[in-house]
């Protein structure tokens, strides 16, 4: 990770065929575009290749949750449930649409606590957003049998584990929707840019309007003079970022394959050292292998583990600390921080309540990052990096490690 490691032609090609046109908008000109719609294309591909009957390109993965929650008709007051480890987009797009966030534990896969999540449904739960985070699949089957059970549809947040399966199926399509980002720093990325899909021919054409200001694209009609079946908003993708998509998601396959190969030659390192588990996945099968996610006995011995590894110039993530992932580390959300003079949406809301997220409030999940490092698992490494890697490894443990 991330796709921009293996930028080359094909891009350069798909860009040059944007420009030869002068079209950087995704709609109208079809004189001047001489056949060229590149966003629409790339949704095509993408939708084909998560095997969903519909995708919907959108400006981030952060708008792709809006457009989503917008389709499924979340409204303020509304409880949204998502988890405790997560990018911040996850629920700063439940607040955007008024709605609140409920936050679940994670248990040692790193994603939605399925037992957590049973406790924390109410009357007022109408969606539930596990996300497939650091690359590997969450226990989807779980999640959404739980979801079932209760009549609320789920939302896979998918951004971090695209390309990804469970049980040989897609991850992003066992919900009513599934999310993606393409953001700088993602497996595959447009710069900016994200997607939704669905089965779901109602959802699909909600998401179409919705992110595009409300146009219904009326193919009979000129755009602006269609109709309009209610408000929305501009979340769309441009042909730039359309054109790099089409490049990058025809790499997809063999990215997984170098990514896999080299974590696992890390983890092979790890293997030797004493004391040190990894994560749990659902179904290893299935993940991108983006990240490297390892345990060791205790937080002590965790932090001064990963102090030598730094000194060695290979230290690891350790996600406790971390202030855009980890729950009890957002102090916007636990102040109540906004720009609204207001105090929206934390003050009054639509119930009259003031929200209030205490740090405290996951005790499981932080146990479980006191123990907790992560290594990114680049597309390209070389040998030499390796060897630092492994040599980092074989210091920290103080004793050799077979590579």
């Amino acid at each position: 990770m991330p796709g921009f490691e293996v930028f080359g032609e094909e891009e350069k090609r798909e860009i040059l065929d944007v420009l030869e046109t002068g079209v950087l908008f995704r709609y109208e000109f079809a004189e001047q575009r001489k056949g060229v719609y590149k966003v629409a294309e790339f949704e095509k591909r993408f939708a084909k290749y998560c095997g969903a009957a519909y995708a919907q390109a959108v400006s981030s993965g952060t708008a792709a949750l809006r457009v989503a929650m917008a389709a499924l008709g979340i409204s303020p007051g509304d409880e949204v449930i998502t988890q405790g480890f997560t990018f911040v987009a996850t629920w700063e797009a439940i607040l955007e649409s008024g709605a609140i966030p409920v936050f679940t534990d994670v248990d040692e896969t790193l994603t939605m606590d399925p037992e957590d999540l049973e406790q924390k449904i109410t009357p007022r739960t109408r969606a539930i957003i596990p996300v497939h985070m650091l690359g590997a699949p969450a226990p989807i089957d779980e999640i959404v049998a739980v979801a079932d059970r209760h009549g609320i549809p789920v939302i896979e947040d998918t951004a971090q584990a695209c390309g990804g399966t469970f049980n040989g199926r897609r991850l992003g399509t066992f919900g009513a929707m599934g999310i993606f980002s393409f953001d700088p720093v993602k497996t595959i990325t447009t710069g900016e840019g994200g997607m939704v899909v669905t089965n779901d021919e109602a959802l699909y054409l909600n998401c179409s309007e919705y992110h595009d200001h409300g146009h219904d694209h009326n193919p009979v009609l000129e755009r602006g003079l269609e109709g309009r079946r209610f408000i929305g908003f501009n979340y769309r993708m441009g042909e730039l970022q359309g054109a790099i998509g089409l490049a990058q998601l025809a790499k997809l396959d063999a990215i997984i394959a170098e990514q896999r190969k080299h974590k696992a030659a890390i983890k092979a390192a790890l293997e030797e050292v004493e004391g040190v588990s990894f994560r749990e996945i659902p179904h290893p099968e299935g993940d991108t292998a983006t990240f490297l996610a390892f345990f060791l006995p205790d937080g002590e011995t965790t932090r001064k583990f990963n102090g030598v590894l730094s000194d060695e110039k290979a230290g690891a993530i350790y996600f406790k600390n971390n202030t855009w992932h980890f729950y009890p580390k957002w102090e916007h959300l636990h102040g109540g921080l906004t720009l609204c003079k207001t105090g929206w949406p934390f003050k009054k809301n639509v119930r009259g309540e003031d929200l209030n997220f205490s740090p405290s409030s996951l005790p499981k999940s932080e146990e479980i990052f006191d123990r907790l490092l992560v290594y990114p698992v680049p597309i390209k490494m070389s040998d030499d990096r390796l060897k630092t890697i492994v040599a980092a490894i074989e210091k920290a443990a103080g004793s050799q490690v077979r590579v």
